[in-house]
């Protein structure tokens, strides 16, 4: 996984299908130390990336309700 798109410039997609293939392959296990701890950093990082765009989503949606509101 040397040659991965950087994670800030994944789509919610793309970083959910990207960690679910991580959390796979650390769960299969049968890979080397350094290999584990890269697969657990990049799942770390694309994690986060899932979240930025939850709350950026979360944000839109209040942000329409409050207008709606007024």
């Amino acid at each position: 996984m040397s040659d991965e798109t950087p994670v800030a410039e994944l789509g919610y997609e793309q970083a959910r299908d990207e960690l679910t293939v991580v959390v796979k392959l650390l769960e299969q296990g049968g890979i080397d130390l350094d290999e584990s701890l890269q697969l657990w950093e990049r799942g770390e990082a694309l994690a986060k990336r899932c979240e930025e765009h939850l709350a950026g989503a979360r944000a839109r949606i209040e942000r329409a309700i409050a207008d709606g509101e007024q």
